[in-house]
């Protein structure tokens, strides 16, 4: 059991609901009537989230929902297995919950128990291109009609492990079709492009005022990451594939990264994200959380966000590819306006805990309708080259 104070809140009550277009969202309620939410979506592996989940649910019923550091530590700790990306992202649904329900007990929101907040408003970033990058013109020019001053595309399709430098072109001319219309650009390689086509790529995008390149390699791959850091000035982003500041080491300590991209639902939520943007501060690297997720997850990056300097731009996946009209980054909440982009900035929420407010009503109708209609878990594409071998997505 817990460790317990004389104002205790024990956890009465632990749910998960899989709602369109991907997401998991958590809802904690604690036995003086306090109610939490968070998010632990895994794209693309969402019954084994909720397999695990169903685990920490039957392990914390009863426990004082303040004690968020022992839960964290007893969830991570007190099973001989720990970390990857299944156990990781359920633990971080039930971080963020419980960080919103400790500041709405305080009655104050979440960056300010991270120590306050360093900033007014946090710079944003929409999606253009889709996984298959095209028309990049169009939807870079709406974006900044939303008010944007930043967006993020994918570099290129599917690659083989080499391939011809041709299919490398188009991605410079899109990146010069949306730096034409005064937007910032980050490219994300997606971890398509092995390191011969990597290098080749990044090299030609190195004089074209490029915010950021992202994944440019696979995550298993801290060393040519460096390798790849000391060939071009662009700067380097990666970290939605990495799951706690265990796996962010290497790549601090081997000088591979400008700017650490952990992924709050992935990473093991509010806590750990905020140790990571500390860990990113000692090593003079840039913090900007990865989230192409729902409007939990924004909020959670956002509270960390707001009290870490180091923190320069957030992913959000407003209209982002994976969404429809129906199931999009407002569509779950009671007032979309704590989100709204002016100036290519979203101002730091004011409310208690995450400052957001779920309409509950509405996750608990698209859950039982989801679950009714059968509608199978959101996976990811297979790609397959022309002669049929594996690509990476």
């Amino acid at each position: 059991m817990s460790l317990k104070t004389s104002a205790s809140s024990f956890i009465s009550k632990i749910e998960v609901f899989r709602v369109p277009p991907r997401w998991l969202f958590v809802r904690i309620e604690t036995a003086d009537g306090l109610v939490g939410w968070g998010e632990c979506t895994l794209e693309g592996h969402t019954e084994a989230i909720e397999g695990a989940f169903a685990d920490l649910a039957q392990r914390f019923l009863g426990w004082d929902a303040d004690g968020i550091e022992d839960i964290w530590q007893t969830a991570y700790r007190a099973r001989f297995y720990r970390g990857g990306p299944v156990l990781m992202s359920a633990l971080s649904g039930l971080d963020i919950a419980l960080w919103d329900i400790k500041g709405k007990k305080l009655g104050v929101p979440v960056w300010q128990l991270l120590g306050g907040k360093v900033r007014d408003r946090v710079r944003v970033y929409g999606w253009i291109g889709g996984d298959h990058p095209g028309a990049v013109r169009e939807a870079a020019r709406e974006r900044k009609e939303q008010g944007f001053t930043a967006v993020k595309m994918n570099a290129t399709e599917a690659l083989a492990w080499l391939d011809s430098p041709e299919l490398l072109k188009g991605t410079v001319e899109r990146v010069r079709e949306v730096r034409a219309l005064g937007m910032d650009v980050g490219v994300d390689f997606h971890g398509r492009v092995h390191k011969g086509m990597a290098r080749q790529l990044a090299k030609l995008l190195e004089g074209e005022g490029v915010l950021f390149i992202e994944e440019p390699l696979l995550p298993t791959q801290p060393s040519e990451f460096a390798d790849l850091g000391r060939l071009v000035s662009t700067p380097i982003a990666a970290g939605e594939r990495l799951y706690s500041r265990h796996e962010f080491r290497p790549y601090f300590e081997g000088h591979a990264l400008d700017v650490a991209q952990p992924d709050v639902s992935h990473c093991g939520g509010i806590s750990e994200l905020a140790r990571i943007a500390s860990m990113a501060e000692t090593y003079d690297v840039a913090f900007a959380p990865h989230c192409p997720l729902g409007p939990i997850a924004l909020a959670a990056c956002i509270a960390v966000g707001v009290s870490k300097l180091n923190y320069f731009i957030q992913e959000m996946s407003w209209q982002m590819h994976y969404n429809s009209d129906d199931a999009d980054l407002f569509t779950y909440l009671a007032d979309p306006s704590v989100f709204a982009v002016k100036d290519g900035y979203v101002a730091t929420p004011s409310g208690p805990g995450l400052g957001i407010v779920i309409n509950e009503e509405l996750v608990r109708t698209r859950a039982k309708e989801y679950s009714r209609a059968g509608v199978e878990a959101w996976r990811n594409p297979v790609w397959r080259g022309e002669d049929g071998s594996i690509r990476e997505w």
